[in-house]
């Protein structure tokens, strides 16, 4: 079986986020002031063959010329997506409603870890995702994602 037909099988939710998104990622303290925004540009692919069932391309870019960029890939092994890079590490799963959860363990922030859930609109152009961090056991802060799918640049 291909990885993407694995991937439809265990995840049939995951396709849905398949292709171009743009959008804002803002991160507010548990006071609910902002701490950082800035623009995401997010590529979404489920490859039929090699290592990965899913892999992300991130281009994020700040107003005050900042830039980074990110590439990661998910496994598949039985109903959950596994991550493993040098910032994170953790896993996703579909809920019976068709929403995406994330748990990802911060290998770059000591101590911390975030829970998110990803919920795409009906008409499957607009998406939200938020993400709820813990510190050392305690919520710490909140990211709001807000994007809409765009055509291939």
């Amino acid at each position: 079986m291909s990885n993407r037909a694995a991937l439809v099988a265990a995840m049939p939710a995951m396709l849905q986020h398949e292709g171009w998104w743009d959008g804002w990622y803002r991160h507010f303290d548990g006071d609910g002031s902002l701490l950082d925004a800035h623009r995401v540009r997010t590529f979404c692919e489920f490859p039929d063959r090699g290592p990965w069932h899913y892999v992300q391309h991130n281009w994020l870019t700040w107003d005050d010329g900042r830039e980074a960029t990110y590439e990661f890939g998910g496994r598949l092994e039985g109903d959950r997506l596994f991550w493993q890079t040098d910032r994170f590490t953790g896993y996703g799963w579909q809920t019976a409603e068709d929403l995406l959860m994330l748990k990802l363990d911060r290998l770059d922030v000591p101590g911390a870890y975030y829970l998110e859930m990803i919920a795409i609109a009906p008409d499957r152009q607009t998406r939200a995702r938020t993400w709820q961090w813990f510190r050392d056991g305690r919520p710490w802060k909140r990211t709001l994602c807000d994007e809409h799918r765009i055509p291939a640049p």
